[in-house]
Order: structure tokens, then C-alpha cells, then sequence
């Protein structure tokens, strides 16, 4: 893969063109694959735009031009888990020589002197060991005029640690000793168990990188070989991979068989078969043969290595569910911070004490933190963006995840898109004299010394229906017929109309209709000859997929209308598409107008997924409100649409559909019970009940803050049980 830059949103460039389909010496002409052109991925992205600036956010950037600051930069799970785990144990004795907790519980702890200032003593340990992170990412939310969470835990424990040291030293009201210490130690629980489900979520994408093994078999010229470190492979270089082994780089197969398993990069269950000629990636596992791969490409230019930068950009890049909570979440902190304020003014004017009146406003600061609002977003799109992954859909772009679920109108690209890209036999005629297995198996053998692409066609659809066949003898080109050779002691020939002008015979009836229908539907008749008999004729095309039938009608039980657009003439776009049951064809539209007819789409109202995976394409897969790449193993076109399809399998489009709105019920879900639930909790932290005895201290504020970003974080996590 070379390295090319991140779109900027106005180009996309993917990786293929197609020949024509003009006739070639009495043949129609197979359109072919030009070279794709390679893609690393993206630059890397430097972590998750989670809540709390979780490595790279800050819960607010995007909002009002604001620059989001990175509050947790160093930090990490261990980080938080070890400050939760001193915290607890410094709690403790807090809580055990509270004066408040002795009588609830009716027990007396030890007096000795200075006995009275152990809540003192550790809380202010609590304070600034493990208060420090928000004390912290306050000052720089603070600085970057973007108050948050972090601001509204900094102020609440500050509030708490102030007015404590302050009854402490001789100020008349309670201390809230035992309320700061279990209110910092359950913020670091309530972070460290975000936190956990953040990484979680990213963890399947990491895992991506321990499916390298560690070294690499390396070919010498004498044929035997040495152990290397993979950095040390270089392209070019030949390594062998035993059975069972990992896949070290990117390469092609010179020699040996094998089936490789990849699963883990393409979602393709099945083992995929390998011969020479045939490319392989890197971080897959090898069957039970032994190959010799020439290496393509290593390290951070290898599939997998782009594969995982890509993913990683998908989880970076912004959504507009992402910035409303954001804004949401900004909002909140200003409410939260005017109803900690009203909650103070409006107790010290009913003549409520000082201590009272701050633990009320201290659990209203706290309980009304938006921990959970700031993760609801980014760990639903962590975890759909992983499961995307696993499923060979790679999310380039989040807006496009997003947007899927409103889509109108599924717009494919024909060739190597429905197609295959490559001529089979899609129909066969027979005479009396022969079956339709024996004739393929007769013509295959006549055309297999020939490079031509009718011949590949004939020899290709024998293998693929394990058609064995057998050897020619007396091989020849027929110039501009076809050609000829002995198969079994048969004189053969194989060719097209010209041939049998040039041979002067004539089909039967049922022949010539058969060719004639074929030549309206825009595919190749190709002939079959025995002496001055025609035993069958070939219809010759660029194959339909095995797996485009069902794309589509996958698509239409997701409600969706889906179209072609294609340059191929109107009688073969009219086949294609009335063997799949599209609804709509724009057929011989060249490749500039391609974008025009997407745009006509969406002036009718329409929202529009384009999917191709050609040069042709990309004008369209730009202009598109979604453009879907079609991409197969290490030929990733990445730069093509907004998401990419490792494997090249339309099926994949509707599990898009099914991914997105999937994500979107989940989004929704965890926004209504992040900002939802402070409808109750504001009132009760603000003590609205406290004429019936219902009072919520700080710590229990806390708790019920904590417990909500758990929730969200337990929703988020019920996306993986999603089946696509």
C-alpha cells in the first residue's frame, strides 16, 4: 500500500476502470480490472473521542468553534483503577471515625488523641490524591472556556474540601469529611469503569495487531531458511508458511496449495483456497498446505495495518449524534452549575444553615455531572464501528454509519460491483448429441492453451463447477475465428459467428434462437463445432455474483429501492437487471455523467447510496449522501465512499443499513436516559423533599451519577449482541 493523504471531504479517488466490451477477433470482449491502485488508510488517530477528553476528547469539542483539551492525556484504566483501589482504602478509616456514621450504626470507634481529625486527615488524602485528576481537567476546561464535568466535580469537591477545613479550624457547621471522601473515591470508580468500557470497545480493533506472528520464515537462495523479525522483511523477499502459521506480510503465492482463513480481516467464514498467482494478507492463518509468498508489503503498509488506522479514524471522526451531545452536554453544565447556585441562594433565604445549604448544592453539582451524556455517543460508535470491522464494512466516515439509516435509493455500479467483473458462461444451448457438462467440458479443453479472454471464461466456469478437463492435442488459432485442437481424438473448434460463416455451416433452429436471444440480451454467442456439426452455443458475459441476488432483496425488505448505473448498453443492463429484480436502470451513462444521475436522484427528494468500486465511480460515490466502496483483500479503496467493503459482496450494503439504525436506536436510548433522568434528579439533590424527610447526600449523589453512567455504558455494550 503507498501512503495518500486523509480526504478532505470534497475528493474521494478509488481504484479501478474497466475496458469496454467491443469484440476482439469474432469475440466480445472481456472487461478487465486495471490496476488498483493501493491505500494505507489514514494517518493514525491519536485515541477515542470519548467524554472527559478520554485520549482526544474533551466531551466538547465542536461546540461553538471551542477547542476541545485532551484532560486525560496519560491516562489510563490502570491509572484510574489504582487511584480507585488507594482512595477506598484511605476511605475507610474516614467513614469508621465519622461522628454522624457512629450513630447511625450505633458503634464507637477507638478514641485516643487526635482521634477527631482522622476523617480530616484522610479525606484531605482522598482530596488530593485522588481529587487531583479533576482539579485538573477543571483548570483546563476552565481555561479553555468550556465548562464541564470536569469543572462541575472540581467545584463540588473543592466546595466540600473548603467548607470542611473550614468547621475543622473552628468555623461553626458540620464537616463534610466522610461525604468528599466517598464522593472522590466514587467519581474514580465511576471513571475507571468508563474507561473500561471504552477500551473494551476498541479492544477487538487492538486485538487486530496480535494476529502478526513475531517472525517470518525468509527464503534463501539455497532454499533453506532463516528465522527473521518481521521489520526485517523487505519486499520482494520470499517466505515460506507452514501449515497453520500466520501470514507475515502482504504478498502473492509463487508456489504451494493451501486454504487461508480470513476471518479475522474480511469476516469471510469460509477458508479461502490459494494457489500461485493468488495475493494473500497479512495477520491471516494458513490451512494445511505450505506456501511460498513473495512479500508485497509489511508493516504499516500492509492491509490489516490500514485496516486497523482506518477503523481507528472511524471512532476519531465526528457525528452529528456526537455533537449534540456535546452541546447537550455543555448545556448541562450551565444548568448544573445555575441550579447549584440557586439551590445555595434559595436555602440561606428559607434560613437553612450554611452546612445544609452546601451539601445541597454540592449533591445537586455532583448528580447533575453529564459523565454519562459525554459517553452515551462515543461508546455506541466504538462499539458499532468494532462490530462494522468484524463484519468486513469499514467506517470510514461516522456521518456516513449515520446517515445509512435514512437512505431512499441504493445506487450499484455494475461491473466488479452485481458483477464479477470477469466473463463466465452464463448460459448454455445444446444439441441432441451432447449435454450441457459435456459440451463445457469439451470447449474448456479446446481453449486452454489460448490466453484470450473468451477462453478464460469457457476454462473458469468448467473449474468453478468442478468440471475436470481433459487434455488437447494439435492446439491452434483460427485468425479472427477462433481456434481449434483434438481433444479425446474429436477434431474441435470453438469461435464465434464468423466462424461458422468462415466454416459455412448453419445451427439448428433451436441454436439460432438460443444465439439470437443471447445477442439481445448483450451477451457473446459462442459455438461449440464438430466436423460440420454445431453442438452447443455459450452465452459469454460479465457473470452476475452469487451473492447479488440476495443483496438486493436484502435491500428491499429494508425498504429500499435500488438502482444500476452502468455504461453498458440498455440490452445488457436490462439482463442484469431483470435477473436481480432492480428497480431502476440508467444504462450507457458515461463516466462524467455518472455524478449527474445521482444528483437527479436527490433533486426528487431522495437519499442516495452510491456503491462502486471503479475509477468511473468516484465523481458519484463523492456526490452520493453515502458512498459505499466495494473493496476485496489488500485492494482496499479506502478513499472511495465512506464506508468501505472489504469483501466484494453487496450483501454487505443492506448490513450497513441494518449497523446504522441499529446504532442510531442505541444513540437514542442512552441520550434520553443521560439528559432524562436529571428531570428527577435535579429537584431531589435540591432537596424539594426535604418537607417529607427525602434527602440525598452527596455520596448517594454520587452513586446515583455513577450508577447512570453505568447504565449507558451496559446499554452500549448490548449493541454487540446485534446479528448482521
Amino acid at each position: 500500500m503507498t501512503t495518500s493523504k486523509p480526504r478532505d471531504g470534497s475528493e474521494k479517488t478509488d481504484r479501478k476502470g474497466h475496458a469496454g466490451d467491443g469484440g476482439h477477433n469474432g469475440h466480445e470482449a472481456h472487461d478487465k480490472h486495471s490496476q488498483h491502485e493501493k491505500h494505507d488508510g489514514h494517518e493514525g488517530h491519536d485515541g477515542h473521542d470519548g467524554h472527559g477528553g478520554h485520549e482526544g476528547h474533551d466531551g466538547h469539542e465542536g461546540h461553538e468553534g471551542h477547542e476541545g483539551h485532551d484532560k486525560h492525556a496519560g491516562h489510563s484504566v490502570e491509572m484510574f483503577r489504582t487511584r480507585f483501589w488507594v482512595c477506598l482504602v484511605l476511605t475507610i478509616p474516614a467513614l469508621f471515625w465519622e461522628p454522624m456514621l457512629q450513630e447511625w450504626f450505633g458503634y464507637r470507634a477507638p478514641v485516643f488523641p487526635g482521634s477527631g481529625l482522622i476523617p480530616a486527615f484522610f479525606a484531605t488524602l482522598v482530596f488530593l490524591y485522588g481529587g487531583w485528576v479533576f482539579l485538573k481537567g477543571a483548570f483546563h476546561e476552565l481555561a479553555d472556556r468550556v465548562p464541564g464535568m470536569m469543572t462541575l466535580i472540581g467545584l463540588a469537591i473543592s466546595v466540600a474540601f473548603i467548607y470542611s477545613a473550614a468547621v475543622t479550624l473552628g468555623y461553626e457547621g458540620h464537616a463534610l469529611w466522610w461525604e468528599l471522601a466517598t464522593l472522590v473515591t466514587i467519581m474514580l470508580l465511576g471513571h475507571w469503569i468508563e474507561m473500561r468500557s471504552i477500551f473494551q470497545a476498541q479492544g477487538a480493533l487492538k486485538e487486530l495487531a496480535k494476529l502478526l506472528p513475531d517472525t517470518a520464515e525468509r527464503l534463501l537462495d539455497d532454499d533453506n531458511t532463516e528465522e527473521v523479525p518481521l521489520e526485517k522483511l523487505r519486499e520482494g523477499d520470499m517466505v515460506l508458511v507452514r501449515p497453520g502459521d500466520g501470514v507475515p506480510a502482504d504478498g502473492v503465492v509463487k508456489s504451494g496449495k493451501s486454504a487461508v482463513n480470513e476471518s479475522m480481516i474480511t469476516g469471510e467464514s469460509t477458508p479461502v483456497n490459494k494457489q500461485s498467482g493468488d495475493k494473500v494478507i497479512a495477520g491471516t492463518i494458513n490451512g494445511e498446505g505450505s506456501l511460498r509468498v513473495e512479500v508485497a508489503g509489511t508493516g504499516d503498509d500492509t492491509a490489516l495495518a490500514g485496516i486497523m488506522r482506518l477503523v481507528e479514524e472511524a471512532q476519531g471522526s465526528r457525528s452529528r449524534s456526537q455533537d449534540l451531545a456535546d452541546r447537550a452536554a455543555f448545556y448541562l453544565t450551565l444548568v448544573a452549575i445555575g441550579a447549584g447556585g440557586l439551590t445555595f441562594v434559595a436555602w440561606l433565604a428559607f434560613g437553612a444553615t450554611l452546612d445544609f445549604t452546601i451539601t445541597r448544592m454540592v449533591t445537586v453539582l455532583v448528580i447533575t455531572c453529564p459523565h454519562a451524556l459525554g459517553l452515551a455517543v462515543p461508546l455506541v460508535i466504538a462499539i458499532s464501528t468494532t462490530i462494522g470491522a468484524r463484519n468486513g464494512l469499514l467506517v470510514r466516515d461516522r456521518r456516513g454509519l449515520e446517515e445509512a439509516r435514512h437512505l431512499d435509493i441504493v445506487v450499484f455500479d455494475k461491473t466488479g460491483t452485481l458483477t464479477l467483473g470477469e466473463h463466465r458462461v452464463v448460459d448454455i444451448s445444446v444439441s441432441e448429441k451432447i449435454s450441457e457438462e459435456e459440451a463445457l467440458r469439451l470447449a474448456s479443453a479446446v481453449e486452454h492453451d489460448s490466453e484470450h479472454p473468451i477462453a478464460r471464461a469457457l476454462i473458469e466456469s468448467a473449474r468453478e463447477k468442478d468440471i475436470q478437463t481433459p487434455g488437447a492435442e494439435d492446439f491452434q488459432a483460427i485468425s479472427g475465428h477462433g481456434v481449434e485442437a483434438t481433444v479425446e481424438g474429436r477434431k474441435l473448434k470453438v469461435g464465434g459467428p464468423a466462424l461458422l460463416r468462415q466454416l459455412e455451416i448453419d445451427p439448428t433452429d433451436d441454436l439460432r434462437n438460443a444465439a439470437e436471444r443471447f445477442s439481445e440480451a448483450g451477451r457473446a454467442a459462442v459455438y461449440l463445432v464438430e466436423d460440420k456439426d454445431v453442438l452447443s452455443v455459450f452465452a459469454i458475459a460479465d457473470a452476475v455474483r452469487p451473492e447479488s441476488v440476495e443483496a438486493v432483496k436484502s435491500l428491499h425488505e429494508q425498504g429500499l429501492e435500488v438502482a444500476m448505473l452502468t455504461g453498458d448498453s440498455r440490452a445488457v443492463a436490462d439482463s442484469v437487471a431483470n435477473e436481480l429484480g432492480i428497480d431502476m436502470v440508467f444504462a450507457e451513462v458515461l463516466p462524467e455523467d455518472k455524478a449527474g444521475k445521482i444528483k437527479e436522484l436527490q433533486r426528487d427528494g431522495k437519499r442516495v447510496a452510491m456503491v462502486g468500486d471503479g475509477v468511473n465511480d468516484a465523481p458519484a460515490l463523492v456526490t452520493a449522501d453515502i458512498g459505499v466502496a466495494i473493496g476485496a483483500g489488500t485492494d482496499v479503496a479506502v478513499e472511495a465512499g465512506d464506508v468501505v467493503l472489504v469483501r466484494s459482496d453487496p450483501r454487505d450494503v443492506a448490513r450497513i443499513v441494518i449497523l446504522s439504525r441499529a446504532t442510531y436506536r442505541k444513540m437514542v436510548q442512552n441520550l434520553w436516559w443521560a439528559a432524562g433522568y436529571n428531570i428527577v434528579a435535579i429537584p431531589l439533590a435540591a432537596g424539594v423533599l426535604a418537607w417529607a424527610g427525602i434527602l440525598l447526600v452527596p455520596a448517594v449523589g454520587a452513586v446515583l451519577m455513577s450508577a447512570s453512567t453505568v447504565i449507558v455504558a451496559i446499554n452500549a455494550q448490548l449493541l454487540r449482541r446485534l446479528d448482521i
